[in-house]
């Protein structure tokens, strides 16, 4: 069927340049002809040479003109007949130049954009896949060590291993110290996957920022205490400010952050310091810790997707998505987080968050 198109299209061709240029130039020559009948011989021979030549130029001029339209038209006709045949066969490396007319050249440029968009497409699918899966292993990896010493101290409480109160208290907290970094890392995917759709819930409400970060600083405390981590609070904002914020989920910005300086602390006797500062109209939120940095090559994209550093860093296991979910989250509350660092001194990772204005919005209701 595709044979039968294209002679249907050269057919076409060749009847429109009969049609328009070869069929009237034979007929004004019989038409000439007939009339110079009577005529003297050497006006005939003169007339008759005349025509001849005519009609070897227009025929020249007519293939000329066949081969120009047949190299303008088929050729790239052919040539995105033959891309379509690759990209169907799932090649979309294969490009298409487009050195026609330029009609088919603009065609050829709108194939060859799609293909390349085809391309970046199928890349990224590619990409996010390979990402998943890396997603799977790390968590699927991160959850077999808790799952398993929690077995194991249940096993030693069971067997009576721990015999005395205080050991059964160790192995309790223990096993729920375990259950908690569970459900961390549960709660984590799950938030990726509302991140991947676009759809984490936000409840935003007026915050007392003063209040909130106290809150906040005692729950940190009980998880850290027990992992001889010393957590130290510092607020430098004058008044009573506020902000517009979802609660939970500026929480979970705040524990990813601790989180990820506590899964790659390697002092005896870490320390985590939280300042609040006022920038303008903003509050900046810094989180300090003394753990072993992280280098400069790096920093710059500690809050990408998937990305762990190195391969000690890679090595404590961890999904990747940490602070990615924690830019996001905060870019949601418009607002903006960075991080600086120095190897064997520490990382201090910093955000802010727009100061709600009470009179200003007064104001504006009024008018």
């Amino acid at each position: 069927m595709k044979k039968r198109t294209n002679m249907d299209l050269r057919t076409r061709i060749g009847l429109a340049f009969l049609a328009v240029i070869i069929i009237p130039v034979f007929f004004g020559s019989v038409f000439l002809i007939s009339m110079l009948t009577n005529a003297s011989p050497q006006l005939k021979s003169a007339v008759l040479e005349t025509i001849v030549m005519i009609l070897i130029i227009l025929t020249v001029t007519c293939i000329a003109v066949g081969l120009w339209i047949y190299r303008g038209v088929m050729n790239p006709i052919r040539e995105l007949q033959t891309a379509a045949q690759n990209i169907r066969d799932g090649n979309l490396n294969y490009s298409v130049s487009g050195r026609g007319v330029r009609e088919i050249n603009d065609l050829c440029d709108d194939f060859e954009e799609m293909r390349i968009r085809l391309k970046e497409s199928a890349e990224e699918k590619i990409s996010s896949d390979s990402k998943s899966k890396e997603l799977i292993s790390n968590i699927s990896h991160d959850l077999k060590t808790p799952v398993t010493t929690i077995k194991g101290y249940a096993e030693g409480i069971i067997d009576g291993v721990a015999a005395t109160p205080e050991k059964q208290k160790k192995y309790i907290r223990t096993i729920y110290n375990k259950a908690v970094e569970i459900e961390r890392l549960i709660d984590e995917l799950t938030t990726y996957s509302k991140i991947e759709a676009n759809r984490i819930p936000y409840n935003f409400q007026k915050i007392h920022v003063r209040d909130y970060f106290i809150d906040c600083v005692d729950e940190l405390n009980l998880e850290l205490e027990s992992q001889n981590i010393q957590l130290n609070y510092f607020n430098y904002l004058t008044g009573e400010p506020m902000i517009i914020a979802d609660p939970e989920q500026m929480r979970r910005v705040i524990n990813n952050i601790v989180g990820n300086s506590v899964k790659y602390m390697d002092k005896p006797a870490g320390i985590i310091n939280i300042r609040l500062r006022d920038v303008d109209e903003f509050i900046q939120i810094e989180i300090e810790d003394n753990g072993k940095g992280i280098s400069q090559k790096d920093i710059s994209r500690v809050f990408d997707r998937f990305y762990r550093s190195d391969t000690a860093r890679t090595s404590r296991g961890g999904s990747g998505i940490g602070l990615s979910i924690v830019k996001k989250i905060v870019e949601d509350h418009e607002g903006k987080v960075w991080a600086t660092s120095r190897e064997g001194v520490g990382t201090v990772i910093y955000f802010v968050l727009r100061k709600y204005q009470e009179v200003e919005n007064e104001q504006n209701t009024d008018h």
